[in-house]
């Protein structure tokens, strides 16, 4: 059964499964913005992280297996549709996965073997838990309910604890100002069948063999308060000691944004890093050097997997990693930067230190299957704009069967005629005409709003490129107009007929095509919101996937990036014990129909020396 048939089974599972957002929705993009923009009014007004400095700070650990070593996950960008994310956590929660090799190994080597990983000891959360934006019922539907759900009755072994779980916000966790985010992740409750064990929105855990796992909140992008710096003073950089390697996540891969369009986009890791990783500065204000080092930078945000590692020829390189494949809507890979430079050389860090280059070694989807699925915008089902967001479609073609009634209006003024008689006897010439006369006055408009600016001794303003967009739908409707017209109405036919038939033919074709001019236009569009959105309206579930992490008792940390290509999309529905999942009100939960499906490795397994 699929996600609806699921959802009329909700009383038995204890939630309701959720579709995909699909973010070009009228609805969905009306409310998002408004929320979006209310969440960074009161961020920047009421800093919930200030607040946190109340709660306890107690030290945190994940302790080491019987050989010394430590396994734990990482995920992000979660909590979207049912299918992607129930997939993906349901691989989180089975005892082990067997992994097939990166596509390209020859067959029969050694590195085409495939392996089993077991789970992971703690699970890190990377950001963005919940879409379309954070509260307690998306928490409960479209994340905390799945990742309970996902643990089968007896999962774990006799005396074996609960894994950890340890949660970064993202931008979508803030738009409430993080209220739903800390009541689910900073109560040291369970949050499904992992044990929450953090009390701030930001963490610093132990790990064996010399490491530490830290993860930092930036807010909505904007900087490390002073109560989250002093606590990782006294529960990170006080206890570092020569040789100890970092794990540091963080919400947004700032380090691409550099590249992009920001050059000070790093400056609070670098700030971070040098600071509070690298030197400990004590109660009396001395400052002593730490002899730590950041070795690998986890982040998501961005819906895809991308490494990049350290031009170095003494020294193991530092690695900078990419995975937001938790079950949102797949990103392009095909425009990152090849290359990054940190500290950027435009940036405005006092005192940074010298600059390191970092190369992009590796990307999941690889830049020409990127490329076939942003032209997927502009196809039909299942991905084509007007098919993913008909909200879109019908707000669209309901615009332009206003415009049909407006241009019949109009010509009916110039034809004295009422507009039911211009649409049964006017021609499409006569739209045509009305059309130039339009494209006319724009182009008179466009021009003295380019050239006002000379009466003022300024350079010409250059046109946007919503120009474009503007252009394309004017076009839809003159055509859309002129096919109208060209319709040989009946003459027996009522005019209410006549008009019904030509707004709702309007609505429906002209709707699909008007969706099409716009998903053309988005294709092009240089601008990177736009740009965006060649991806994000398509809400592709498939592509997904996380980091299964391995520290070897010896210190060594290899990082195994695991995908899948397709997800889950038929359920069966099983009977459960409600006492043995401490939910007495559930009595059932999903399991795939035909198993979990293949998961494979995106590269061969990377190595962070310590």
């Amino acid at each position: 059964m699929d996600v609806t048939a699921l959802r009329r089974r909700s009383k038995e599972l204890g939630f309701t499964p959720q579709d995909q957002v699909r973010w070009l929705s009228p609805v969905e993009l009306a409310r998002t913005a408004v929320t979006a923009g209310l969440g960074s009014l009161f961020a920047d007004y009421t800093d919930r992280r200030e607040t946190q400095a109340a709660l306890p700070a107690t030290p945190l650990s994940v302790p080491a297996d019987p050989d010394g070593g430590v396994w734990w996950d990482y995920m992000a960008d979660t909590g979207d549709g049912f299918d992607p994310t129930y997939t993906m956590v349901s691989l989180l929660a089975a005892p082990r996965v067997d992994v097939l090799a990166p596509d390209g190994v020859r067959a029969g080597s050694v590195a085409a073997r495939p392996v089993s990983l077991p789970r992971g000891r703690a699970l890190v959360l990377g950001g963005d838990e919940v879409y379309p934006v954070s509260s307690t019922s998306n928490y409960e539907d479209r994340l905390k309910s799945l990742m309970r759900a996902a643990w089968e009755p007896g999962a774990l072994a006799p005396g074996e604890r609960e894994p950890a779980v340890y949660a970064l916000p993202g931008n979508h966790d803030w738009y409430d100002g993080l209220t739903a985010f800390l009541r689910v992740f900073a109560q040291r409750r369970m949050v499904g069948g992992w044990r929450s064990e953090q009390t701030r929105s930001y963490f610093a855990v132990r790990l064996p063999a010399k490491w530490w796992l830290v993860g930092v909140d930036t807010q909505l992008g904007t900087y490390l308060d002073g109560p989250q710096l002093e606590y990782f003073r006294r529960n990170l950089s006080a206890h570092l000691e020569p040789g100890d390697a970092v794990v540091v996540c963080a919400p947004t891969p700032t380090w691409v944004h550099t590249a992009e369009d920001d050059p000070d986009a790093f400056n609070s890791l670098h700030f971070f890093e040098r600071e509070v990783v690298r030197c400990h500065t004590d109660d009396d204000g001395q400052t002593r050097p730490t002899g730590a080092s950041v070795r690998l930078w986890l982040t998501g945000d961005r819906h895809h997997y991308a490494r990049y590692a350290e031009q170095t020829d003494d020294q193991p390189p530092r690695q900078l990693v990419t995975c937001g494949l938790g079950g949102a809507y797949l990103a392009e890979t095909h425009r990152l930067p090849e290359q990054l430079v940190l500290p950027a050389p435009g940036s405005k860090m006092a005192s940074p230190d010298e600059p390191a280059a970092f190369d992009l070694v590796a990307r999941w989807p690889d830049a020409a299957r990127s490329r076939r699925l942003v032209r997927g915008l502009l196809g039909g089902p299942p991905h084509g704009l007007a098919f993913r967001n008909p909200g879109l479609w019908r707000l669209l073609g309901g615009v332009h069967a206003v415009a049909l009634l407006l241009q019949a209006f109009v010509l009916g003024l110039v034809q004295r005629s009422n507009p039911v008689l211009v649409l049964r006897n006017a021609s499409p010439r006569d739209a045509l005409d009305l059309g130039w006369q339009t494209a006319v006055w724009l182009a008179v408009a466009v021009a003295v709003a380019v050239l006002l600016p000379l009466l003022r001794g300024r350079a010409p303003r250059r046109p946007g490129e919503v120009l474009l967009g503007v252009v394309l739908q004017l076009a839809v409707s003159s055509a859309s107009f002129a096919a109208v017209l060209a319709v040989p109405w009946p003459p027996g036919w009522p005019d209410w007929v006549v008009l019904g038939v030509a707004f709702g033919g309007t609505v429906l074709v002209t709707g699909l095509v008007a969706c099409e001019a716009l998903a053309a236009y988005i294709l092009v569009a240089r601008n990177h919101t736009v740009a965006s959105w060649q991806m994000s309206a398509q809400s592709v579930e498939d592509y997904k996937g996380f980091l299964r992490i391995r520290v070897d008792a010896d210190g060594r940390l290899t990082l195994y990036p695991l995908a899948v290509t397709t997800v889950c999309r038929d359920w069966d529905v099983v009977a459960v014990d409600g006492a043995a999942t401490h939910e007495p009100g559930v009595h059932a939960r999903p399991v795939p129909a035909g198993g979990l499906p293949a998961v494979r490795l995106v590269e061969a397994p990377v190595v962070v020396e310590r």
